[in-house]
């Protein structure tokens, strides 16, 4: 018995191409399966030992836990031994959460909010100045302060953002005499019957005492003050009654501009929860607003024509439609006409289209089905009511095909840092926590390094920096030095995201695992990949088992075993070809990855490059870490991009297919001309090669495209193609990137229907 548990014995393993398969993996090891693309690796990894380990940890819970789980497939093989729990870390698509980051992901975040939360050192958002706890005596002075007259209620907030019913904090405040309550926003009698849905959040605070400001309350408001401050742990909240509110705190405020914090808790400094995101963006750091140059792409073209693309406006060209209707009153009120090309306008009558009439109605005539009727209509402007329609609409197709017309934009609020101005003003060596987040892994691992601290900060803050500079450590180790703990995880590739959980199972220091990774060091250049090589190893050394799927030359020679599965790919593969440490498989003669291995075969070197037929030009490009770079890439040619993860994937496939899409800069493929040439004449002078496109790419898929004429070209445009002088301008949606390529690299020649 304790042989069979130094080896993973696998029997009659056939999940999909698997073909009866018998293997004995060693424990405690670090084992590559390896062969050809589809020879069977992924099957024996991923669809049996990872998908039987998953199974029998499901059939360990209790029936009743089992009961929300469902139940699992048992994989194709007649038996597994030995098999410790095992953890997948493949290289499934990444988190397109726009609140999720690296941060967040890996945990430091986490430990960042406490870190601030505890030792962090606040600041005035307005001034900048340090500031410290409030008397009652000052917060008296403050309201005090107010015109008199003036009407108020002092409220002490006692239930802030917790679910429940919170029937004995009502009954209590019953028992001591108070009368009243704002719950949510709404004033209640505790006489009442007041039932609360314990599935919602709510906030609750008792009103301690209504007054009106005079200068003989004092002595009344210190009283009443010192009574909230004392029900809602130091905090106090003054309801001016004019749906104003003054937020007072024992704990943090400024004397001189008059700003109190609240309470700084880990979730003042989370985006992703109330207390702490930015109230503008909701902590997103962006905002989706409509754009007019979106809405109305081609402003040569007039109303009548369809200048207005937008969604639920397109009818405007139809003069029985509503929307006709307003654009004909709206002409004959303000003396324009619905034929002039919409650059025409005066700018008097731009605005009232674009931005409305300022409350100013419009007599509307229009027939429907109910009949003919004269309407007083305050036009809203387009922007506000497609605003509205995007608000209002319940479907989700909808809502994307306007978010077509959309644009992000930086929150002016945050400006892009997600949080409200009192948590970005606590500081920890001199900066937020948007700040550090916003430094690079390297630079992030010197500022933790050098950061100074109070003797008292030290003693607080030891464990969780403790565990900051080892997780973070965890990250330079996988070769992911470069990224931010501020960057979106949509962003990430999918070796990046495999290897942020690789960093982060490190972290947990679990032991007897089997950890069972897909190619981890795809995209990694050599220097990084030796890192990720003795991450790996130490993972081993701490009593894992690690099964690792790869091609990569230098893992297959660091690993302790290799299981060569093979011969071929598909129904011809599926066999135990070699197993054993990268020489034994040099030595097999049924091995081809041992011929590579040994050099028996390679890759010849071409002895003449191939010239590229054109050239896709990146014109500024300033996506994540890139500096404004400016890169051509060769049409019909094999370009490759080197120094992994420096930035490559941004250039090339991130940068190429995220930013064309989000209109940063142009792309011109073949030939060369001045992009910002206006008229027809200039455009012709710059028209050199044989065939120029400019593609102008608007958010998302839709696009307006300029493509300038050339035989067997006319052919990839699909749909309505209007005539203008040396080109002409085309509306279509463009599926896939890869199309692009496909079309603009096409050489037949084909009329143009």
């Amino acid at each position: 018995m304790a042989e069979k548990k130094e080896f993973i014995r696998i029997r009659g393993a056939r999940e999909n191409n698997l073909k009866a398969l018998n293997v004995d993996i060693p424990r405690n090891q670090f084992v590559v399966f390896t062969g050809l693309s589809g020879s069977g690796k992924s099957s024996l990894a991923f669809d049996t030992i990872y998908a039987e380990g998953q199974r029998r940890y499901m059939e360990s819970l209790s029936s009743y836990a089992r009961q929300f789980l469902g139940q699992m497939e048992k994989p194709n093989v007649d038996s597994i031994e030995g098999l410790p729990p095992a953890i997948s870390i493949d290289q499934k698509s990444t988190n397109r959460n726009p609140r999720s980051t690296v941060g967040t992901v890996t945990e430091i975040y986490d430990y960042f909010r406490l870190l601030y939360a505890r030792i962090g050192i606040p600041h005035c958002p307005k001034c900048g100045k340090v500031i410290s706890r409030q008397s009652v005596d000052q917060m008296v002075d403050q309201i005090m302060a107010l015109p008199e007259r003036t009407k108020i209620q002092l409220l002490a907030p006692v239930v802030r953002g917790r679910k429940g019913r919170h029937e004995k904090v009502l009954e209590q405040a019953k028992r001591s005499g108070y009368v009243r309550v704002m719950i949510d926003g709404s004033q209640y009698e505790l006489s009442e019957e007041i039932t609360l849905d314990k599935n919602l959040k709510h906030n609750i605070s008792i009103i301690v005492d209504r007054l009106v400001v005079k200068p003989d309350i004092e002595k009344r408001l210190t009283d009443s003050v010192e009574n909230v401050l004392d029900l809602a742990d130091g905090l106090l909240v003054v309801d001016t009654m004019d749906g104003n509110q003054l937020n007072f705190s024992q704990s943090f405020s400024c004397p001189d501009c008059g700003i109190s914090m609240e309470e700084i808790e880990p979730r003042s400094f989370s985006f992703n929860n109330p207390f702490g995101a930015c109230p503008s963006c909701a902590g997103l750091g962006y905002k989706m607003e409509f754009d007019e140059d979106l809405m109305i792409p081609d402003k040569t073209v007039s109303i009548a024509d369809g200048a207005i693309t937008v969604l639920g406006w397109q009818s405007c060209t139809d003069k029985s439609s509503y929307t006709r209707a307003i654009l004909d009153a709206l002409a004959e009120e303000y003396d324009f006409s619905l034929s002039t090309p919409f650059c025409e306008y005066p700018k008097k009558i731009h605005d009232i289209l674009i931005y409305g009439t300022n409350g100013k109605s419009v007599k509307v005539h229009y027939r429907g089905q109910r009949g003919v009727g004269v309407y007083d209509v305050a036009f809203e402007g387009l922007i506000k009511n497609v605003e509205r329609r995007y608000r209002e609409t319940g479907s989700d197709s909808t809502k994307q095909e306007y978010e077509t017309f959309m644009r992000v934009t930086p929150c002016q609020a945050c400006h892009g840092q997600r949080l409200k101005p009192t948590s970005l003003g606590v500081t920890v060596g001199d900066k937020n926590i948007f700040e550090v987040t916003s430094l690079s892994i390297d630079n992030l691992q010197k500022f933790m390094q050098n950061l100074e601290l109070s003797e008292q900060q030290l003693l607080i803050g030891k464990q969780i920096l403790k565990e900051i500079r080892a997780r973070v450590s965890f990250l330079a180790d996988v070769g992911l030095n470069y990224l931010t703990l501020a960057r979106g995880t949509a962003s990430l590739s999918g070796g990046e995201a495999q290897r942020i959980r690789l960093a982060t199972q490190i972290g947990s220091g679990l032991v007897g695992v089997a950890y069972i990774l897909d190619e981890p060091s795809i995209g990694l250049h050599q220097r990084d990949n030796d890192k990720l090589l003795a991450t790996l190893k130490h993972l081993r050394d701490l009593g894992n088992s690690l099964i690792v799927v790869e091609h990569d030359e230098d893992t297959m020679r660091a690993a302790d075993c290799v299981v060569d599965i093979g011969p071929g790919a598909g129904e011809h593969g599926g066999e135990l070809v070699a197993i054993g440490t990268a020489e034994d498989l040099m030595k097999n003669p049924n091995s081809i990855t041992g011929k590579y291995l040994s050099g028996e075969l390679k890759i010849p070197v071409p002895s003449e490059r191939r010239k590229p037929t054109g050239w896709l030009k990146v014109v500024g490009a300033k996506e994540h870490n890139l500096k404004n770079i400016d890169v051509s890439f060769g049409i019909d040619s094999y370009d490759d991009t080197m120094n992994g993860g420096q930035g490559t994937r941004t250039d090339y496939s991130y940068k190429v297919s995220k930013t064309l899409f989000n209109d940063r800069f142009k792309v011109i493929i073949g030939g060369s001309f001045s992009p910002d040439a206006a008229a027809d004449e200039n455009l012709k002078e710059n028209l050199v090669d044989d065939i120029s496109l400019e593609y102008r790419l608007d958010k998302r898929d839709n696009m307006l495209i300029k493509i300038f004429r050339h035989t067997g070209y006319e052919s990839i445009l699909e749909g309505e193609v209007t005539q203008t002088g040396v080109g002409f301008v085309v509306r279509k949606k463009l599926l896939k990137l890869s199309e692009l390529f496909r079309l603009s690299s096409r050489k037949e020649k084909k009329e143009t229907k």
